[in-house]
C-alpha cells in the first residue's frame, strides 16, 4: 500500500477512510468505527484519532473510517443496518490487505456496537474492543455469546452509559475478557482521551490471538 488510500467501495458507494501504519511490520489489522452520526460522529472524533494512533504505535495497521453519508461517504444513516455493512466492507478491505494477521473489531460509541456485534459473527475477526458501549441502547447478544477475547474500556461517569450498567453487561460477556474504567471520564473521555490510548496499549501491547 505504498499510495494513500483515501476511499474504499463501500455498499452504498465510496466509505473514506484513513489507514494508520506501524513503523515496523504490521502484527495485527484493526478496523476502528466511529460515534454515531447523527449526533456528530466522525472518524475524526478524538478518541477514534487517538485509539488508531495508540494501536499503531503497538504494532497495528489501522484503518478508520466515516460511516455512510459523513464526511466524503457516499450514502445516508440506515439506522445502523447499513452502517454494519460499511464495517463488513471495511473489514473485506483490511483482510485482503493484510492476510494471515489478526484481524481485531474495534469502535466508541455507537462504533462499538457496530464492532462487537459484527466482530462477533464475523469469523475473520479474532478479537473485539470496544470503547464506551452503549448497553444500555443496542441488543448485544451475539457479542455476549461469543467466545473471542473481549476488552472493553468505559468512563467511570459516562452520563450516557451508566458504568453500572457496563458492569453487568461485562459480567454476562464469556470469557476471555477485561474491562479498564477510566476514573471521573465522561462518555466523550473530556480531558481524558489520552488515558484511552494508554489503556489500549496497556490491554493490547503483548497480545495475540494465536496465545489465546
Amino acid at each position: 500500500m505504498a499510495d494513500i488510500i483515501r476511499e474504499i467501495t463501500g455498499p452504498a458507494g465510496p466509505l473514506e477512510v484513513q489507514i494508520e501504519k506501524p513503523a515496523g511490520d504490521a502484527r495485527a489489522a484493526v478496523v476502528f468505527a466511529h460515534p454515531l452520526p447523527t449526533h456528530g460522529g466522525t472518524m475524526h472524533t478524538k478518541v477514534v484519532f487517538q485509539g488508531t494512533k495508540a494501536l499503531a504505535r503497538i504494532g497495528c495497521a489501522v484503518l478508520r473510517f466515516n460511516f455512510r453519508g459523513v464526511g466524503r461517504s457516499a450514502g445516508a444513516w440506515d439506522e445502523g443496518r447499513g452502517e454494519i455493512d460499511d464495517f463488513r466492507s471495511a473489514v473485506d478491505f483490511m483482510a485482503a490487505q493484510y492476510p494471515g494477521l489478526d484481524l481485531w473489531a474495534a469502535g466508541f460509541s455507537f462504533g462499538a456496537y457496530v464492532a462487537l456485534m459484527e466482530g462477533a459473527q464475523d469469523d475473520r475477526i479474532c478479537a473485539l474492543i470496544g470503547i464506551a458501549p452503549p448497553v444500555n441502547r443496542y441488543d448485544f447478544a451475539a457479542a455476549m455469546k461469543s467466545q473471542k477475547p473481549k476488552f472493553i474500556i468505559h468512563g467511570e461517569a459516562d452520563e450516557l452509559i451508566p458504568l453500572k450498567q457496563v458492569r453487568e453487561f461485562y459480567a454476562q460477556l464469556a470469557d476471555p475478557k477485561e474491562l479498564v474504567e477510566i476514573d471521573r471520564a465522561n462518555h466523550l473521555f473530556d480531558g481524558q482521551v489520552s488515558e484511552v490510548g494508554d489503556a489500549l496499549e496497556d490491554l493490547l501491547a503483548d497480545f495475540t490471538c494465536r496465545t489465546q
